[in-house]
Order: C-alpha cells, then structure tokens, then sequence
C-alpha cells in the first residue's frame, strides 16, 4: 500500500513541477521548450506507469505459472 501511495505522490509532484515550469516559460516567450518541458513529462509519468503496469503483468504471471 505504502508504494502506490508513494507512486501517487512521484506522479503529484512531476505534474507540479512540470505546470510550474510551463508557467515560467510561457510567460517568458519560450513557448516552444514550455511544450518539450510539458511532453518530457508526460513522458517520463508514463514510463513509470508502463514499469508497474509490467510488473503487474509478472505478478499475474508468476500467480498463475503452476
């Protein structure tokens, strides 16, 4: 329980960092990196989603694996 939590959180806190950025740079006339910022974001939020979606898929694995 304490990982996803603690997932959740990881997740919170990219998005906060992430919108803050996008704020400062649009502001700043650098709308084309406040994007690349916005994009590598969402990237790496998905990359950790993808990891625990595989090793939720092993776990289904392994419980069924006789």
């Amino acid at each position: 329980m304490i990982m996803e939590i603690d997932l959740i959180f990881k997740i919170a806190a990219i998005g906060i960092i992430v919108s803050i950025l996008n704020q400062v740079l649009s502001r700043s006339g650098r709308e084309e990196q406040a994007t690349m910022t916005t994009l590598t974001g969402l990237i790496v939020v998905l990359m950790m989603v993808a990891q625990k979606i595989s090793d939720l898929f092993e776990l289904v694995k392994r419980l069924f694996d006789l």
